[in-house]
This record gives C-alpha cells, structure tokens and sequence, in this order.
C-alpha cells in the first residue's frame, strides 16, 4: 500500500510539473499570437486577458500529449534509479505499478470532464465574445432558447436581429420569423415579420411578409405594407451560420443535453454535438490509453539499448492514436458511422493496443 501511495504521488508530482510547463509555453506562445493581432488597438492588459482566456482552451486540447510525456518522465525516472528493478526484486510485477499511476488518470479525467470542461467552455465563449468586440465588424451572433433561435446579422447599413420559432436542419429557411432592423446609431428602423425566410444569394427572401416602418413622426400601422416576397441584404452564408452554432466546445458537458434538445426542437441536427457529448466522456479511457502507450516503452530499465528510439516511438504511437481519434471525429460528424463508435471504439482500441504492447515488452 505504502508503494502505490508513492507511485500515485511521483506521478502525480510529474504530471502536475509538465502540465505547468505547458502553461507556460502556451501563454506566451498566445501572448505573442494576440499582440500580433490586436497590439495596435487594445491595451496590454486586455491583450493578457484575451491570452488568459485562451489558454485553457488549449491545454484541454493537448492533454493526451501531456499525460503520454507525464508517462514517459516518470518511468524513464523509475528505471534511471533502479526503483522498477527493486519492486521486481521485492517480488511485485513491474506490471503493478502501474496500478497507482491508472487510477490517479481516472482520477486526472474526472476532475477533467466534471470541472476542467466547464471551466474551458466558459473561457473559450468568453474569449470569442472579446475577440469579436475588439475586432468591431460586426460579425454575426447565433443562439438557441427555449424561445427559439435568434440571429444577428451586422453590417455597414445597421443590426438586423432575426427570430424564428423554428428553422431547417443547415439553417437556411427559418420559420414564423421576426426581424429587426437597426441604423447603425441603434435607432430602430423597421419590423418585418414573415411566414418563412430562405438565405439566398446576399439576402434573406421572405415570404409573406408584413413590413412595419419604425421611424419616428410615423403610424406604424398605418404605413404597414405586406409583400408576397420580400428580401432583406445579408452577408451570411451556410458556412458562417453553421459555424456560428456548431461548435460545442463553448457549451459545458453539464449544459450540453439540454442544449441538444434545444436544438433538435428548433429543427437543426444535434449529431455534431451528440458526438462531443460522447467523446467527452469517453476522455478519461482515452488518456488511461495514453497512460498504458507510454508505459509500454518505457518499463524498462536504462541499460536497456534504444531508450531514446523507445520514448520516440511512444510519443508517434500517442499521436497517431490521437490523430484516429479526431479522425473517427469527423466521420462520426457526417453520419458516416454510428456515433457511439466514433466516440468509444478509438479509446477501447486504444486501451487494448496499450496493454498487448505492454505485454509483449513486459513478458515476451
């Protein structure tokens, strides 16, 4: 028991240092990326908040790369000190000790999805929301309500906000829809509500559309027009509006089903999110893969010849299973296969390609 409190906490310790230097070398890494970009209109302190809101987003993204290096230390330390040849002296499995250094990842991916996602969640939207007001032009802005779905569209004439209560699967025809225009000092222009708007080629085509002059010294009412068809300039396109709500990593794992019911209701598909749902939590048996990876070559001890080629071809292993991971990403994404196995079948594989290396090395 004393020995797996002391593997738990050298890897622990390990760990806990490679993920500081990652920190580290991803805010200034940031910091230099975001001077370059908003040095000539913001000030320092709003460069280093954007940095700091940044930086989570992206030690989420590389944490299998530190858990495999955080292996790697540890083993490579364990056997430079023969602490590995005396647990097998002592008549212990080289094997068990990995048993500490396994449950404090499960442990690492807990804390992960339970705390850390939400945290980068609310930093990565956050961060978006800065990043578009210091740039000011007028990007657009989509999101999903109980109420239905609300669009803003900016652009050199004003605001236009779009309501609809529902709208097909790619967001290119909305339904019972609402739309107010704005001058660009945000006097309100005009009210338009219609029956069905579809984005078309620089414009939203409404039809059956009642229009509502707002400007002041008018009757509303009275200068009421209707239109069989009726468009409306617009810069949005397909692309930018699946963008706009298509990225699930600004919502919480917590906040994430209820948002996917959401938008199921207002006719979009949820199977890009339904994906991230799922290989969010299938993270914590990813990174016991990259755990099981990197001790796979590295359980042995430093006289052994081909360290260095050992611990390369950990980490190129950690990366191509990393690289099928995102691949079975974009393939669960397109309905090409089901979305429990883009999400699930490259962690288990994973897990069993770890453990037959592990026995191959360990035991012939």
């Amino acid at each position: 028991m004393i020995l797996h409190a002391y593997f738990a906490r050298k890897f622990a310790m390990i760990f806990a240092g490679v993920f500081g230097v990652f920190i580290l070398l991803l805010f200034l890494i940031d910091m230099v990326e975001q001077l370059r970009r908003f040095g000539d209109t913001v000030t320092f302190a709003e460069v280093l908040g954007l940095t700091l809101l940044n930086v989570p987003q992206g030690l989420y993204g590389i944490l299998p790369l530190i858990m495999i290096l955080a292996t790697v230390a540890m083993f490579l330390g364990l056997a430079r000190s023969s602490e590995l040849v005396v647990t097998q002296s002592a008549g212990r499995s080289s094997l068990r000790a990995l048993l500490s250094p396994l449950v404090v990842t499960i442990l690492i991916g807990g804390i992960t999805l339970a705390m850390f996602n939400p945290i980068v969640a609310a930093t990565t939207k956050r961060f978006e929301e800065l990043q578009e007001r210091y740039r000011s032009d007028g990007q657009e802005v989509f999101s999903i309500s109980a109420e239905g779905l609300w669009l803003r569209q900016g652009g050199e004439t004003g605001q236009t906000v779009i309501r609809a209560a529902r709208a097909n699967p790619d967001g290119t025809v909305l339904y019972d829809v609402t739309l107010f225009s704005h001058a660009p000092d945000g006097e309100p222009v005009q009210r338009i509500e219609a029956r069905s708007a579809r984005l078309v080629a620089g414009a939203w085509e409404l039809s059956d559309a009642k229009v509502w002059p707002l400007e002041r010294g008018i009757n509303p009412e009275g200068e009421a027009t209707r239109h069989a068809t009726y468009r409306v300039p617009s810069s949005l396109t397909v692309e930018r509006i699946r963008d706009s709500f298509g990225d699930p990593s600004v919502i919480s794992i917590w906040d994430l089903p209820a948002y996917m019911a959401q938008l199921e209701e207002a006719g979009f598909s949820a199977r890009r999110h339904a994906v991230w749902f799922q290989m969010e939590l299938a993270r914590p048996l990813f990174l016991v893969a990259m755990l099981l990876v990197g001790a796979a070559f590295t359980m042995r001890h430093v006289r052994f010849r081909n360290t260095g080629l050992a611990v390369l071809a950990a980490i190129i292993l950690g990366f191509s299973l990393y690289y099928v991971r995102n691949f079975a990403q974009i393939l669960g994404e397109n309905g090409q296969i089901p979305i429990l196995m883009a999400a699930w079948s490259p962690p288990v594989a994973s897990v069993l390609l770890g453990l037959g290396v592990l026995l191959i090395m360990e035991d012939g």
